[in-house]
């Protein structure tokens, strides 16, 4: 089984992705920065605990979670979009692994 850090730095790369993509709006360059910085701490912090506290690894049905989440990312190619899903994908991880999403 992956462990669940793992599985939640996939979801960060991901992210990065969706960064990357929504930096072409000027305008909403600080609003993707911050999204980035709040959500990557609160999934590390996430998966920090749940290390600590000897969670399990990653279930498969968490495996396949994250991968369609991560393909759903990689579909992405409006930046409009890609900065929609800057929240929408760390909401969607912590549900995944049971966590409350905000």
């Amino acid at each position: 089984m992956t462990p669940i850090p793992a599985a939640v730095e996939r979801v960060i790369t991901a992210m990065a992705a969706l960064v990357a993509l929504g930096e072409a709006i000027e305008e909403e360059w600080t609003y993707v920065h911050d999204l980035e910085l709040v959500w990557t701490a609160r999934l590390r912090a996430v998966a920090t605990e749940r290390s600590a506290a000897g969670a399990p690894g990653a279930t498969p049905g968490l495996e396949a979670a994250i991968e369609q989440l991560c393909a759903e990312t990689a579909r992405i190619t409006d930046p409009h979009r890609a900065i929609d899903w800057l929240s929408t994908l760390p909401q969607a991880t912590l549900v995944a692994v049971g966590e409350v999403a905000w």
